[in-house]
């Protein structure tokens, strides 16, 4: 079968590198792809958003598959697209997108359907979100509700902060149109971790746990970013936990779009503060989410392609997963400056070498071919990926490879799974 990726960064290069491994899989495209993912497929050069386009290459090569990575293409009704061509498709229509599309939209569902989550209001207008912030007191969240490549959301532990940071929203939108609305919420404290499950709608197939690092500098320090890190298995989700997160968010999720009328068929991504053992809502995502994707492949034993195209037909019947014994970390490199401004274009060196790891995988996320030479260019350039009896192995199995590969000014955090060494707590 033919097999097209959409997207090209480190969450979509670990789909590639699994579905790569499916003995169904004759013809691997990927669009746009990059330098690590041209390895294993075939890059076409066409944007994750040009959905006209990406019809058009799936018609021609009579694509049997279509594998969503990003979420802006979901958003925009790739989905939709391509399901009323008669294509076969995984993600969830623009519909059930919003649960990520807009924060708003996945709060008032949580209400509806009594999803456990922080206590929040909704706000359009300047004046009236900054009067509840003063109300209200800090610490306190304040979220754009639409897209912002997960720097969205401000973690306030003072007023001053909350209310520039709907100034910086609402006033000089610097996340555009994102941040038309904002959601303003209870802080929660506690330990993250982040949940997927695959569904066709109806049913669902729960994924191991992961932990995400969302901040930029050791001890969640810093800026909010896209991920710098994660590891699978999450010593914080014990097995009771696991089975509470199912019952109590997920199949209540699953059952209240399709009951709302907008079923979700895709990757489900749930984003969790777990406090006193017991899990609430951050955030919900429409896709893998990136870099847990990176781990979480690597440790999935079974074949993924069989999965994605019973989610997409709604023909899901399996409950359960095979897993390696082992434990995966992720530690992400990034630009010098990421998430502010960054320079792009230095040549990344040891590559090759790190290649040579046993256990070692390195994914591309932000890179570029110039002039035969990989160069960084984006803010999140690799997931450097290891595997190891437990998550301690697992740590120094990445760290290893972090350590062979070099460019200038890149950062990267030290402390990547050190949560899970403390037994989660």
């Amino acid at each position: 079968m033919k097999v097209l990726v959409v997207g090209g960064g480190g969450r979509e290069h670990a789909l590639c590198w699994k579905i790569a491994q499916s003995p169904l899989v004759d013809t691997l495209y990927c669009a746009p792809g990059n330098p690590g993912i041209a390895q294993l497929a075939e890059c076409v050069h066409i944007a994750a958003d040009e959905i006209d386009a990406l019809l058009d290459f799936a018609r021609a090569e009579s694509i049997d598959l279509t594998v969503v990575g990003p979420e802006v293409p979901l958003t925009m009704g790739i989905v939709d697209r391509f399901q009323e061509a008669g294509l076969e498709i995984f993600g969830p229509s623009r519909a059930a997108a919003r649960i990520e599309g807009s924060k708003g939209f996945s709060k008032d569902l949580m209400a509806r359907h009594n999803i456990p989550t922080a206590a929040y209001r909704s706000f359009s207008e300047h004046a009236a979100a900054v009067a509840y912030i003063r109300e209200q007191g800090a610490p306190i969240v304040v979220k754009a509700d639409g897209l912002a490549a997960g720097k969205g959301v401000i973690v306030a532990m003072d007023e001053a902060t909350a209310i520039a940071a709907v100034d910086d929203i609402m006033l000089e939108q610097v996340f555009g149109s994102a941040g038309t609305s904002v959601v303003i919420e209870e802080f929660m404290d506690g330990e993250e971790a982040s949940f997927f499950a695959f569904t066709d709608g109806k049913n669902i197939l729960p994924l191991a746990s992961s932990q995400d690092h969302k901040r930029v500098f050791d001890n969640d320090e810093g800026l909010n970013t896209g991920g710098m890190g994660a590891y699978s298995p999450a010593p914080v989700v014990t097995d009771e936990l696991y089975d509470e997160i199912v019952e109590t968010i997920v199949k209540p999720t699953v059952a209240g779009m399709a009951a709302d009328g907008h079923p979700y068929a895709g990757i489900l991504y749930v984003g969790l503060m777990i406090k006193d053992g017991r899990p609430r809502v951050v955030e919900f995502n429409a896709r893998f989410g990136d870099p847990e994707a990176q781990p979480l492949l690597v440790r999935m034993k079974e074949d993924v392609v069989p999965i994605l195209q019973a989610c997409a037909r709604g023909e899901l019947k399996q409950t359960s997963l095979e897993w390696h014994d082992k434990a995966a970390v992720c530690v992400v490199m990034a630009s010098g400056g990421y998430p502010g401004s960054f320079t792009r274009g230095h040549e990344i060196k040891g590559l090759e070498e790190a290649a040579q790891i046993d256990d070692l995988v390195v994914f591309h996320a932000g890179t570029r071919l110039v002039d035969g030479k990989v160069v960084n260019n984006g803010g999140r350039v690799l997931g450097v990926t290891g595997l190891g009896s437990d998550v301690a192995t697992a740590i120094r199995k990445a760290y290893r490879g972090v350590e062979t590969i070099s460019w200038q000014d890149a950062h990267y955090r030290k402390d990547i799974g050190a949560k899970a060494l403390k037994g989660g707590r």
